[in-house]
């Protein structure tokens, strides 16, 4: 693969704010980032970006290659027709293999070596159900997509990065199902992960306990003790290292982050909560496990400010950068 291969940023729910994004970030990029293209329509981009005021021209290509000679000019953009109109705010079931179709063109863009990496737009996870998409959301479907690869999911930005053990679940299902195999699961791609996207030779893992003070010696929960604790032990065993199992309420202030490299959470909230008070704008999805690189704005299809300009395109813009630095580490 060429340094100079671009990267892909998927449509996302075309009803919510990922056209908006993608634009915005275009007319924000600056020298020496590197190129990317829209998986997307084009029609639909360049009638945005008129109703919006944004000064971006919008061109099609026939293959990524193509996108690096346009970009200093304009958005590229590989074409993804979509089914039926958009109406900004309002998901419609018919375009969902629009959506579908951006991601899988995506991945075989990526396996195929012909882009260092892709970033997601935000999708609208219900409006895909509807339509029979089975996957609970992206991650879920990537490590599919991928051949079947273990995963997991990483919030990231340069204060703090985590990992939920657990994610898509109701805060009672979540700790039904935590065990010890799950979070050592979640420490092995955590460490792989530091390694090969962030260049972390020796990683340093915190891992966060379930019950509030830590279980206070069982006075509140015996997880700790019952679950969290073997797994550590396994992975210390592994050679990774690794502390714990920290009360949560004390492992994310300023002085804390400084004793590790990412976080183990054990439900999604308990990792989400920290990390967008820390950088609510700026914060990066990671997908770890995946044999490409791929990032997402660390947001939702914030579909009721769609049409007003008003949609923050930091998180993407981040997503972007991010993406060429782990690209780079990989040597593309």
């Amino acid at each position: 693969m060429s340094p100079a291969a671009p990267l892909a940023v998927t449509m996302g729910e075309p009803a919510g704010i990922g056209g908006e994004l993608t634009l915005k970030a275009w007319a924000r990029r600056r020298s020496g980032d590197r190129p990317f293209f829209a998986l997307d329509d084009a029609a639909r981009l360049a009638d945005l970006a008129l109703k919006l005021g944004l000064d971006v021209s919008v061109r099609e290509v026939d293959r990524p290659a193509d996108a690096v000679k346009m970009f200093a000019s304009a958005l590229p953009v590989l074409p993804v027709r979509l089914r039926a109109p958009v109406q900004p705010g309002k998901p419609d079931p018919a375009n969902a293999p629009a959506t579908l179709e951006a991601i899988e063109r995506a991945v075989e863009l990526a396996t195929a070596g012909q882009i260092a990496g892709m970033v997601t737009n935000p999708i609208q996870k219900k409006t895909l159900q509807d339509a029979g998409f089975r996957h609970p959301g992206h991650t879920e479907y990537l490590a599919e997509l991928a051949g079947g690869v273990d995963v997991a999911m990483m919030l990231a930005c340069p204060e703090l990065r985590v990992v939920p053990v657990t994610i898509h679940l109701s805060l009672a299902e979540a700790v039904r199902d935590l065990d010890a195999d799950k979070i050592v699961r979640a420490g092995r791609l955590t460490a792989a992960g530091l390694r090969t996207l962030f260049g972390i030779d020796r990683p340093r893992l915190a891992v966060a306990a379930l019950n509030p003070h830590a279980g206070e010696q069982g006075a509140m929960g015996d997880e700790e003790r019952r679950v969290i604790a073997p797994a550590i032990e396994t992975l210390r065993r592994e050679g990774i290292e690794v502390s714990g199992p920290a009360p949560a309420d004390t492992l994310f202030h300023a002085a804390a982050r400084t004793a590790y490299d990412a976080a183990i959470c054990m439900y999604h909230d308990q990792a989400l909560i920290p990390i967008k008070t820390v950088d609510f704008a700026g914060g990066v999805n990671v997908t770890l496990g995946l044999p490409f690189v791929r990032t997402s704005p660390d947001h939702g299809t914030a579909l009721d400010i769609v049409g007003t300009g008003r949609a923050d395109p930091t998180s993407l813009i981040a997503g972007l950068r991010m993406a060429d630095d782990m690209a780079r580490r990989r040597g593309t």
